[in-house]
């Protein structure tokens, strides 16, 4: 464990990528096989299982530190997270370990199979040989909370510096289902087939966003224009005769779409397809809100099937036959990708997602208009000749998205927030007018700056009206204009509506209260847009 919270505190104490992988790639170097597995594992997103109930590790760290449980209670907000308060409050340890981390983590997860007295014990054990920064990660790791600023990006590059391989190389072994208490270092790094897992998907490529219109990307010619469809990027994987769903996030989907089964019995074997994950009727996408019924259901009941059926809109063609084509100019890979969509049948659940016929910026500029009523969030401009890269990289792909739609809301609850802006309040709830009355729609945390997050915390503490628990209800005094991606019904809300990423584009400080939208300007937009 000190090695890893010397790397911890390595990554921690700076803000430059060249140190912190210098540091991961001395740890790779360094640390034992399963170290290294659980570290990796760990920094991306493959946490153990929370061991014990935060409720419980509140009360043992208070009885160890010999305090009332009330004024952990009040000091856990202070700190804003619950790793650190403990680490914190809990007397200097007694003993010293030498245990590594997979020791840790093995010995959390046997804990939910022993009773609470001994779970208890293994605990407190563990906090009295621990020293304050190893306790804070072991705490972050109990809670299943550990999260840690390493991106896969920079962690396969400290890969690819430790084992002299290509950095592409390393975020493909990384990617698919592996599960880091069975599998070893060798079959993971080192072996020399990475693509023996035939589920294994690709690194996804990743777009920038077009901030301005494209005037300055030279010939429209050399760039293909597509619809930025508003569903769930994924890939599909037929290999060996069984296909694979994998979402961008790196998520295992196949269950969550049985008709996507199907796609065995018209695409050969040895393919992988990037496309779109998308609700489908009347010969057309849908809008996400008929997705969204589909998210989230490991089993989808036959009613749903025939209500949201899901295709594949596929826009790439990343395997054929068995060869990586990701280092073909994405006009060949669209040209292979249309000869196969082809002779798909019209019923088969993988379509071609169509590309969009321009000549001129300003004239792609008109198109992008009608983005909403195509069921997309704006468009995407793919240079013609670029290959298929790992990650987010500027220059070939570039996404051009629609503004966003905005609304002017009621600030009508205040609540903290964690981490560093524990001390301040920057979650709220926002309310439009039904009559005379303040209608709650929406809660937004995000979108101003850290002065501006002081302002309105002072604010807060002066015009409170109730508290429920960290909640404070306040005066109805400031207009925010909050900007959203989509608009849907919503029974589950007291409006009717529920919003898609909804944040705070700006604080209308020039705007009285009065002036605030009303519930019937929601439900017009409703109208248009849900």
């Amino acid at each position: 464990m000190k090695r890893f919270a010397g790397l911890f505190n390595a990554i921690d104490q700076s803000t430059k990528t060249t140190v912190k992988v210098a540091a991961l790639a001395e740890y790779f170097h360094e640390a034992t096989e399963q170290d290294r597995i659980w570290t990796i594992a760990i920094f991306s997103g493959r946490r153990p299982k929370r061991a014990v109930t935060t409720t419980r590790l509140r009360e043992w760290a208070a009885e160890v530190a010999g305090i009332p449980l009330w004024l952990f209670e009040d000091a856990y907000p202070i700190v804003g997270d619950l790793a650190e308060t403990i680490a914190l409050v809990l007397p200097p340890a007694e003993t010293v370990s030498d245990h590594g981390l997979s020791y840790w983590i093995d010995m959390l997860r046997a804990l939910p199979q022993v009773e609470e007295d001994a779970r208890k014990q293994a605990v407190l054990d563990a906090w009295n040989s621990l020293d304050p920064t190893q306790r804070f990660l072991f705490n972050k790791l109990i809670t299943g909370g550990f999260r840690i600023g390493v991106s896969q990006k920079l962690m396969t590059r400290a890969l690819a510096r430790a084992t002299g391989r290509d950095e592409p190389e390393m975020a493909h072994r990384l990617m698919g289902d592996w599960d880091p208490a069975q599998v070893t270092w060798q079959a993971l790094i080192e072996a020399e087939d990475p693509a023996a897992n035939a589920s294994r998907p690709y690194p996804f490529y990743l777009a920038y966003a077009l901030d301005a219109a494209p005037d300055d990307l030279g010939p429209p010619v050399a760039w293909q224009a597509e619809w930025k469809w508003d569903g769930i990027r994924g890939q599909l994987i037929v290999r060996a005769g069984e296909h694979y769903v994998w979402s961008r996030g790196e998520e295992l989907m196949t269950d969550r779409f049985p008709e996507l089964a199907r796609a065995r019995d018209f695409i050969p074997d040895g393919t992988v397809l990037d496309g779109e994950l998308l609700a489908w009727g009347d010969m057309a996408p849908q809008n996400f809100n008929a997705l969204q019924k589909r998210i989230g259901r490991k089993t989808v009941p036959r009613k749903l099937l025939q209500e949201a059926p899901v295709i594949l809109y596929a826009y790439d063609l990343l395997e054929w036959q068995g060869e990586d084509l990701r280092h073909n100019p994405l006009a060949d890979r669209r040209a292979i990708l249309e000869d196969l969509c082809m002779g798909l049948p019209p019923d088969a659940p993988v379509k071609l997602s169509p590309t969009i016929d321009f000549d001129s910026w300003v004239a792609l500029a008109d198109i992008r208009t009608a983005a909403r009523e195509a069921q997309a969030e704006g468009l995407m401009l793919k240079r013609k000749i670029s290959p298929y890269l790992t990650g987010r990289k500027k220059g070939d792909w570039w996404k051009w998205k629609l503004d966003p739609l905005t609304i002017d809301a009621v600030m009508i609850y205040a609540q903290s927030g964690h981490g560093r802006r524990a001390n301040l309040f920057t979650d709220f709830t926002f309310a439009v007018w039904n009559g005379n009355d303040l209608v709650p729609f929406t809660k937004a945390y995000s979108g101003l700056t850290d002065a501006e997050f002081r302002q309105i915390t002072a604010w807060v503490k002066k015009n409170t009206l109730e508290r429920f628990g960290p909640v404070r209800s306040v005066t109805p005094h400031h207009v925010f204009e909050i900007a959203f991606e989509g608009i849907q019904a919503s029974p589950r809300h007291k409006s009717g509506v529920a919003l898609r990423f909804p944040r705070m584009a700006r604080w209308r400080q020039d705007k009285p209260v009065q002036e605030a939208n009303s519930l019937a300007d929601l439900n017009e937009m409703l109208e248009i847009y849900g």
